[in-house]
């Protein structure tokens, strides 16, 4: 059975998060310098991102997953929405020593993924 518009575009968004997971696994240093500054480069910083790269690989995995099986895939979108909420929090709450520029790029990055996350949501699983 072919899966329906919806489950394609959301297979579509959930693979472009993959992407940056994988992305933040193999070069923290190098996508997160415009967003964290020089300490990017710095091991403990570069553990906190491969965990957050480990994090949108497995959840937006298993989305994939999900969609193309069929089965539900909402719940594992409001994990996603979560994630980003709280990327959107932890940031606010470090605003003091990142760049200058780093919480509003957040606040939009993020919070344009939980609101593009949000619309696949409504869409799919109808």
């Amino acid at each position: 059975m072919m899966p329906s518009r919806s489950r394609i575009a959301a297979v579509a968004v959930l693979s472009l998060r993959v992407g940056y997971g994988a992305g933040l696994l193999l070069a923290p240093g190098r996508l997160a310098r415009r967003w964290l500054g020089p300490t990017a480069a710095d091991p403990p910083v570069q553990v906190a991102l491969r965990g957050l790269g480990a994090r949108e690989v497995a959840v937006h995995g298993l989305a994939i997953a999900a969609a193309l099986r069929g089965a539900p895939v909402r719940p594992l979108i409001g994990v996603s929405i979560a994630g980003d909420l709280s990327d959107i929090a932890a940031t606010a709450a470090g605003r003091r020593g990142l760049p200058g520029g780093s919480t509003p790029a957040t606040l939009a990055v993020a919070g344009g993924s939980a609101l593009i996350s949000a619309a696949v949501a409504l869409a799919v699983d109808r």
